[in-house]
């Protein structure tokens, strides 16, 4: 199989959990949710997506076969300890498969996901975080990590704090996209809601406060 995907680089998670915590991101091309062009965004499902996965012309990005793909994010990788890839997207979860888990771990990584649930995380991932989206359909059902941005009009916390989650996180939803003009900072009434359902921890995406990907 080839994998089409748009940038690899070595950073430290940036939200949700496992923040502050250096990885390989591998960002995949695609999303099932929204093509990523902007004349799309608003009759999308995903309307407020923050990143940019469109083609293969980040940072290390390009077609890649299973093995050439894991050598290239271990060659990456400069630290001690644990070696983590995230894999991300757009929507991760329409590449990834058993034989890229296999040569990752084969180079002695773990390998955490962040997708949108729609579709079944395979095996052999070792973090699971699901964000979901407006109304899609929800099939990850279980995992580590429900991250949910936060607010959503079609999607209430309450909707999913009975689900087979270990951490739940709200994240203020990022309005970038609209504008200056429109531009709303959510982080208040995210913190709000964490005060008042301390089941959620309150997730804030400091690479951005600190200028890094």
């Amino acid at each position: 199989m080839s994998y089409a995907v748009k940038e690899i680089f070595l950073t430290v998670q940036g939200e949700g959990v496992r923040a502050g915590t250096a990885a390989i991101f591998l960002r995949f091309a695609g999303c099932n949710l929204w093509s990523g062009l902007e004349p799309d965004r608003m009759s999308a499902i995903c309307k407020f997506c923050d990143t940019d996965f469109v083609k293969t012309d980040g940072v290390n990005g390009g077609k890649y076969d299973a093995l050439s793909l894991a050598e290239k994010v271990n060659s990456l990788w400069v630290g001690e300890g644990e070696k983590w890839v995230v894999c991300t997207g757009g929507e991760p979860v329409l590449q990834l498969d058993a034989a890229l888990i296999n040569a990752l771990n084969a180079r002695g990584f773990k390998i955490a996901v962040e997708t949108n649930g729609t579709l079944p995380v395979p095996d052999g991932i070792d973090w699971i975080c699901v964000s979901p989206k407006a109304d899609a359909e929800l099939v990850q059902v279980t995992g580590d990590e429900l991250k949910l941005v936060y607010p959503q009009d079609e999607n209430q916390p309450a909707d999913f704090i009975a689900l087979d989650f270990t951490h739940f996180c709200l994240q203020p939803r990022d309005d970038s996209y609209l504008g200056a003009e429109k531009k709303v900072d959510h982080s208040q009434a995210a913190f709000e809601y964490c005060l008042k359902h301390p089941k959620w921890r309150l997730s804030v995406q400091t690479h951005k406060s600190i200028g890094v990907p």
